[in-house]
This record gives C-alpha cells, sequence and structure tokens, in this order.
C-alpha cells in the first residue's frame, strides 16, 4: 500500500462524499482539492461554484483564491455575486457546501471572527465571507478542519456561521431552510451528528487512529458511534490524480510574476 498523508486521507475521505452531477459550493483550501479530487475521480459532472462568481469552473490547478484567473477562464459562466446568491444558494439549487472554521462545537456551528473576546481578541480572524448564507442554505453542509482541543471547542469564542444552533429542531425553529451538516471530515476521522439530538458523534476513523486519539482531540466530551468504522485508505489512483493536481498547482503558481513594491 502506497504511504499517504493524514492531509491527503482527509482530503480523499471528503472527495467520497461528492456525487456525480451535484451542484457544490467551495470554498479555499482544502475544500478546493476536495472538490477538484472528486471531479477528476468518480464525479466528472461536479458542478463547482465559487463565490466570486464562477459557475461549473473546472480548473487544471487549485486556485490561490476565490478571484483567482483559473476559475473564470474554466467556467461554464461568470455572474455578479449577487445573483451567486440570490438565484442558486438561496433558491435552493446548491446539493453541497463545503466549509472550515477556526472552532467548531458540538452541534457544528463555526467560528471564523475572533479568538478571545470579541472586542479585545487575541486573534481576529477574516470573518464570516458567505460562510452563514452558504450554510443556510444549501442541501447538505461538509465542514473539513483539522481537529484539535483548540479547534473542537466546549463552547466558541463567537458564533460565526449555524451548525444545528443549540441542538435538537432549533435549526428548524430558527427558520434555516437547509440541511445543516452532515459531516465533518478531519485528519482523525469522520463526526456525524446524531439524528434526534444533531450532536456530533464519531462515527468512522481512518487506519493507524484509535478512538482514544479523537477524544484527547476534542474539547468536549466526545460521544462515540456503537459502532465506528474504518475509513479505507486512498487507492492509487486517488492518490496518483491528488498528487498531480498539487504538483501542477506548485508549478503553475511558481512561474507566477511576484510584484515587490517600493517601500
Amino acid at each position: 500500500m502506497t504511504a499517504y498523508t493524514p492531509d491527503e486521507m482527509m482530503t480523499v475521505a471528503a472527495a467520497r462524499r461528492l456525487t456525480n452531477g451535484a451542484v457544490c459550493f467551495v470554498g479555499i483550501g482544502l475544500p478546493s482539492a476536495a472538490c477538484n479530487l472528486a471531479r477528476l475521480t468518480h464525479a466528472p459532472d461536479l458542478v463547482l461554484i465559487y463565490e466570486s462568481g464562477t459557475v461549473g469552473t473546472r480548473p487544471t490547478v487549485l486556485p490561490l483564491s476565490i478571484g483567482d484567473g483559473e476559475l473564470a477562464e474554466t467556467a461554464r459562466s461568470v455572474i455578479p455575486l449577487p445573483e451567486v446568491f440570490t438565484h442558486y444558494l438561496q433558491r435552493g439549487r446548491v446539493d453541497v457546501g463545503f466549509l472550515g472554521g477556526a472552532q467548531i462545537d458540538r452541534f457544528g456551528n463555526l467560528n471564523s471572527t475572533v479568538i478571545g473576546p470579541y472586542d479585545t481578541p487575541t486573534v481576529r480572524l477574516p470573518g464570516a465571507g458567505g460562510a452563514p448564507e452558504i450554510a443556510t442554505h444549501v442541501r447538505e453542509l461538509l465542514i473539513v478542519m483539522k481537529q484539535t482541543a483548540r479547534t473542537f471547542v466546549d463552547q466558541l469564542d463567537f458564533r460565526t456561521t449555524a451548525g444545528f444552533l443549540d441542538g435538537g429542531d432549533a435549526r428548524s425553529r430558527a427558520g434555516l431552510p437547509g440541511g445543516g451538516p452532515r459531516a465533518v471530515i478531519t485528519n482523525l476521522g469522520e463526526l456525524t451528528p446524531d439524528p434526534g439530538t444533531r450532536e456530533l458523534v464519531l462515527s468512522a476513523i481512518f487506519m493507524g487512529v484509535t478512538v482514544d486519539d479523537v477524544r484527547a482531540a476534542c474539547g468536549w466530551p466526545l460521544r462515540v458511534a456503537d459502532t465506528v468504522a474504518r475509513i479505507v485508505p486512498p487507492t492509487t489512483i486517488e492518490l496518483q490524480t491528488l498528487r498531480a493536481l498539487q504538483d501542477r498547482t506548485r508549478e503553475a503558481h511558481a512561474h507566477r510574476v511576484r510584484i515587490t513594491l517600493p517601500t
């Protein structure tokens, strides 16, 4: 079996959750790698939408940002950002959204605003962007982030994006139309929401990882499913495709002209 890294396993596991023909709202970074890996393997008709307004884009390399020219050059269409949200997202036309964050709690709520008190934070993060709207309206939300006790917390420093709010039927009572988080994919395994309480439950782990490893990297008393599945390692095709994509990306970005402004 070919050796692979936790990041590669996480990317492959996230990619496997995408079905062919789905419409997917994509974020930059690992979500973008997972979506494009899926498109290049088992889901060639996956429709990717980036927040810059590129619809049906098929990049040959991973974009540096949502404004990367590669996205516009390979898109079926480029439309104004307000129309992406009003005519696609808010009308329920997006099947899957991919998000990450700096913190997540047991009900899949995310923080990407501040670490520490809002008025005097220790770290001020990039902020919400389109994440609250994506999480509100997509039929299914996938969350991808590395798991540590500092990122999987008992109490968010700031709730930027709604998962299942306080659990149970709180999301539906708040009038949020989307389906909420379907899974949280980490560098250790996968957590899925309990059908009743909506609390995240450890349901699958990667090879070489134990339940105790996952519990130690969680800031709340983590619930564990009665049966915890073992996630199949990446196939040769998945690894080769992912690594080729990353190699093309490094080569393309290395040849971009860097401009240094005078001081």
